[in-house]
C-alpha cells in the first residue's frame, strides 16, 4: 500500500514482481497396499529405505508378499514409499492385539498381530525423591501438578524376539504431563495403555538379583496374558480397498499428501489380486492423478493365456479412458527368497517396475520411457516366461509391456505402453512416459496456482498466470521434456479474453489452456541398408 505522503522527502515502496515460482512435484512416490507383520493399520506411513520398513512393519514375511515388493522397489532405485498396512479380522477369531497385565496396569502391543506376543513389561519405583521431607521435589512439575514420588513409577518394555527395548521414567496414572497413556502414545513404538483413564496404579516387580533373568522370570517382568493374532487373508474387494468414509484400506491414502504410483501385490504367495480390486483402485488413481502398476494373474503362463478372450487381458476389465493410468507388465519374475535359504520362487514385478520408474525419473526425467537396455531388473534371477521377439510382437500392439532377457543386457523392461496402448485404440496417451508427464504437469500446476483463487479476474491476473505457468513450462523445455527446437514449437500457455469470456468472469471462472508437444519413445528402429554399385566409367 502506498505510503502516506506527509513530509517533503524521498519515499521507498516495494512493488511485487508478480513472479510466483511453480515447483514441480515428485514423480515416483509409490504407495503399497497389503498385509504386514506389524505396524499401524490403515495409516499411510512414509519410508525412505527398506531398513525403515523392517523397523516399522517387521521386514520380510513369507505370508506377506508386500514385503518382497517393497524390497524390490528400493533395490531397483526407488526413493520414497508410502505403506498402508491392512488388517481385517483375527485369523482364528481371537484377540487382534497382544495384552499384558503389568501388575495391575493394563497395556497392549502398539499394533495388531502376533508380533506382540513376546513383549514383556517391568515396573519399578526407582524414582527421584526429595533430599529431605518438606523439600521441593527434584522434578519441579511434580509439585506443580500436586503429586508426590508415591504417584510415580518407571516402565520398561522389551520385545524378546528382536531385542528392542524402551524405558519410560517417572510415569503416573494421575492426569498430568507424564500420564502413562499420553507418554506411551507419543514415545513408544511397542506399547500402548489399554482403555481410558483412570488407570490402575501398578505394583512394582521384584528386586533384581540376577540380571539375566529379568525377561524370563515372571516375578521380575510380566508376560503377555492375551495373545494377539495376525490378520486373516485378504480375499475380497473390501478386504483390500476398505471404505472411503472411514479412510481404511486404499482410502487411507486420503491422508497422504501425494503419491504417484500404486502397487497392490497379491496377498498370498502365487496368488492373485481380485479383479474387482483393480477397477476400484484404478478409478481412485485417476482421481489422485497417479499411475497403477498391474501384475498379471499367476495363471498367465504363456502368451496365449494373456491373449485368451475369456481369461486373458480382457478379463481384467481395465478399459476406457481410465486405463490411461494403468500399465501391465508380463511375465512375473523369479527371485531368491532370503527366508527359504535363497531358493528361487516366483514373485510379482510391481515393486521392481516402480523402482525402475523412480530410477529413470532421477537419471533422465519423467518424460523418458522407463524401458530399454538401461532398465535392468535388479535382484531378478530369471523371468517366469522367456519371451521371443514374435511373442513380444503379439503383446506390444495390445498394450502389454514385456519383460525380456537378452544375452548382453540381461533382464530388462521392453515395453512402455499404458493399458490404452493398443494400436487399435489410437489413444493419445498410449505411452507411459507421456501419461506420466501429463500427470506431473497437471499436479504441479494444480498446486502451483492455488494463489490465483479469489484474485481479481482481469488482464493483470491473466498476465501473471501466463508469466508463471510459462516459466514452469519453459524450464521443462530446457530439460528436454518436449519436442521442438524452440518454446513456440514445444508448448503454449493461453489465458486471455478468448479463453475467459465475460460470462466466465461473471461466474467467477478463469480458464487457462496449457498445451505441450510430448516426446514419444522410439519403439521401432528401422535401419535401411542399400548396396552401392561401383562407379562405372563411360
Amino acid at each position: 500500500m502506498p505510503a502516506s505522503l506527509t513530509y517533503p522527502g524521498v519515499y521507498i515502496e516495494e512493488i511485487p514482481s508478480g513472479v510466483r515460482t511453480i515447483t514441480g512435484v515428485a514423480t515416483s512416490i509409490t504407495a503399497f497396499l497389503g498385509r504386514a507383520a506389524r505396524g499401524a493399520v490403515d495409516t499411510p506411513v512414509v519410508i525412505n529405505n527398506f531398513g525403515d520398513y523392517e523397523r516399522v512393519f517387521g521386514g520380510f514375511g513369507i505370508a506377506y508378499p508386500m514385503s518382497y515388493a517393497v524390497r524390490d522397489f528400493f533395490a531397483n532405485g526407488g526413493a520414497q514409499a508410502i505403506i498402508v498396512r491392512r488388517y481385517t479380522t483375527a485369523a482364528q477369531g481371537g484377540a487382534t492385539t497382544a495384552q499384558i497385565d503389568a501388575n495391575g496396569l493394563l497395556v497392549e502391543a502398539s499394533s495388531a498381530g502376533s508380533w506382540g506376543n513376546t513383549l514383556r513389561v517391568r515396573i519399578d519405583f526407582d524414582v527421584p525423591q526429595p533430599a529431605n521431607p518438606g523439600d521441593p521435589h527434584p522434578l519441579p512439575w511434580v509439585d506443580a501438578e500436586g503429586l508426590t514420588s508415591a504417584d510415580l513409577f518407571n516402565l520398561t518394555v522389551r520385545d524378546t524376539t528382536t531385542g528392542a527395548q524402551e524405558a519410560f521414567l517417572n510415569l503416573t496414572t494421575v492426569p498430568s504431563q507424564r500420564q502413562v497413556d499420553r507418554v506411551l502414545e507419543a514415545g513408544s513404538t511397542l506399547l500402548r495403555a489399554t482403555g481410558a483413564p483412570p488407570f490402575t496404579f501398578p505394583t512394582a516387580h521384584g528386586a533384581i538379583t540376577d540380571p539375566t533373568q529379568i525377561w524370563t522370570d515372571d516375578t521380575l517382568s510380566s508376560p503377555v496374558t492375551t495373545n494377539g493374532e495376525d490378520s486373516s487373508n485378504l480375499t475380497s474387494q473390501s478386504d483390500f480397498n476398505g471404505d472411503r468414509a472411514s479412510k481404511s484400506g486404499l482410502y487411507a491414502l486420503e491422508d497422504a499428501d501425494l503419491f504417484n504410483i500404486l502397487c497392490i501385490p497379491p496377498d498370498t504367495r502365487g496368488g492373485n489380486v481380485p479383479i474387482a480390486v483393480w477397477g476400484e483402485a484404478l478409478a481412485y488413481c485417476v482421481e489422485r492423478r497417479a499411475m497403477m502398476i498391474v501384475d498379471p494373474p499367476a495363471e498367465w503362463g504363456n502368451v496365449a493365456a494373456v491373449l485368451n478372450q475369456g481369461t486373458g487381458l480382457a478379463s481384467l476389465n481395465l478399459t476406457g479412458l481410465a486405463a490411461r493410468n494403468a500399465a501391465l507388465y508380463f511375465p512375473r519374475v523369479q527371485q531368491s527368497d532370503p527366508l527359504r535359504e535363497g531358493q528361487i520362487d516366483t514373485f510379482v514385478a510391481c515393486g521392481v517396475i516402480a523402482g525402475i520408474w523412480s530410477r529413470t525419473d532421477a537419471s533422465r526425467g519423467v518424460w523418458k520411457a522407463p524401458a530399454g537396455i538401461d532398465t535392468a531388473l535388479r535382484g531378478v534371477a530369471k523371468l517366469a516366461v522367456r519371451l521371443t521377439d514374435d511373442e513380444n510382437g503379439q503383446l506390444n500392439p495390445r498394450g502389454v509391456n514385456s519383460l525380456r532377457t537378452f544375452p548382453i543386457t540381461g533382464r530388462v523392461v521392453w515395453g512402455a505402453r499404458t493399458l490404452r496402448g493398443a494400436d487399435q485404440l489410437g489413444d493419445e496417451y498410449k505411452y507411459v512416459p507421456i501419461r506420466r508427464l501429463a500427470l506431473f504437469i497437471e499436479e504441479s500446476l494444480y498446486r502451483g496456482t492455488q494463489w490465483v483463487v479469489f484474485e481479481p479476474n482481469d488482464e493483470p491476473l491473466w498476465a501473471q498466470i501466463r508469466l508463471n505457468v510459462g516459466a514452469f513450462m519453459r524450464n521443462l523445455f530446457r530439460q528436454g521434456a518436449f519436442q521442438g527446437s524452440s518454446p513456440r514449437d514445444a508448448y503454449f500457455v493461453k489465458v486471455d479474453s478468448e479463453t475467459t469470456t465475460q460470462t466466465d468472469i461473471n461466474l467467477g471462472i478463469v480458464n487457462v489452456v496449457v498445451g505441450f508437444a510430448p516426446l514419444r519413445p522410439a519403439e521401432f528402429v528401422v535401419i535401411k541398408i542399400q548396396q552401392m554399385a561401383g562407379q562405372i566409367e563411360t
